[in-house]
């Protein structure tokens, strides 16, 4: 396994100085956000497509620091009834981009439709009233599947996997929607990007959705949550609070290490059943701690990773039953 940065986690930051952070906390890779939700402050979409010098250059900033690149990042909402056409734009062009530069993952988010006709998202979280299984019905069958047949089939065309993030407010916000979109996608080209944090405060247990995924996680980032039980034991952990009021929260975005009581067994345990299920890519570190300056955090997330990732191949292959 390799250790890595994303480098929006310090966008304050130019980015040969979020390069040089991660070589100097002994980091592998980093992941480039493109645009989209992201303002893309390290990397130039349409100049980095159209000009190959500019590829060159901005690979040369990456590799001449001994990191690679592990993936770009297009997070949007491409399946929104109006801005979706514009996302949909960033994420056909990151894989572009993505091949040119000989990058096997491009991140991204299911999408989330509204009902038809809305202008707007619809998030469907529970099956009453009866309306609500008919608006999904319609976000899954009818926008969702024939979307991404098509997303799958230009990514399969220019060699480029799509790795989903599972998040609330997307279609696919747990193990079993995304397992539902890989089978009617691609399975051999669309697959997980692993954010636990966002299946944490959903109640998910993290080695089970591991175990669920298996193969079909491509990616993966390490991020934290802390439930604060003051708030979550009232109202429970669907929260519509600022992420800017962190007091006020049923749950926040939190530095690794500082969500969890147990620490770093939980990280450990995390990524032997990563192991487990054949995992050997990268942990790409995102910062999104509002308490905590983003330069402490990447420096603890990578300290306490150094701990427990698995860098070596196993000396033992189980034997294929």
């Amino acid at each position: 396994m390799e250790i890595g940065l994303i480098t929006d986690s310090v966008s304050h930051l130019p980015f040969e100085t979020a390069l040089d952070l991660a070589q100097e906390h002994g980091l592998n890779s980093v992941e480039v956000a493109t645009g989209n939700w992201s303002e893309a402050p390290h990397a130039d979409l349409d100049t980095l497509v159209s000009s190959a010098d500019a590829r060159a250059e901005f690979a040369e900033k990456i590799s001449s620091r001994g990191l690679r690149l592990s993936a770009l990042n297009a997070n949007g909402n491409q399946l929104h009834p109006v801005s979706g056409k514009a996302h949909d734009a960033v994420i056909r062009k990151t894989v572009e981009l993505a091949s040119a530069l000989d990058v096997a993952t491009v991140v991204l988010m299911s999408g989330l439709p509204g009902a038809k006709g809305d202008t707007n998202p619809n998030w469907i979280t529970t099956a009453w009233p009866p309306e609500n299984l008919d608006v999904l019905a319609y976000q899954w069958n009818e926008v969702a599947i024939p979307y991404w047949k098509e997303l799958a089939a230009f990514a399969r065309d220019h060699n480029v996997k799509l790795a989903v993030e599972a998040c609330g407010g997307q279609l696919v916000h747990n193990a079993s929607a995304m397992l539902r979109l890989i089978d009617c996608a691609d399975a051999d080209v669309v697959g997980a990007n692993l954010d636990p944090s966002h299946l944490m405060w959903m109640g998910a247990d993290i080695p089970t959705v591991i175990r669920a995924l298996g193969t079909s996680i491509f990616h993966v980032h390490a991020k934290d949550i802390r439930i604060n039980s003051w708030t979550a034991q009232r109202d429970g952990l669907l929260d519509t609070g600022a992420l800017a009021d962190p007091l006020g929260r049923a749950w926040n975005y939190v530095t690794l290490g500082l969500g969890h009581p147990d620490g770093a067994t939980f990280w450990a345990d995390f990524v032997y059943n990563l192991r487990a299920v054949g995992y050997d890519g990268t942990l790409n570190i995102e910062h999104e701690d509002a308490l905590v300056n983003s330069l402490e955090g990447v420096g603890r997330a990578a300290n306490l990773l150094k701990q427990v990732a698995l860098v070596e191949a196993p000396d033992w292959t189980p034997a294929k039953i």
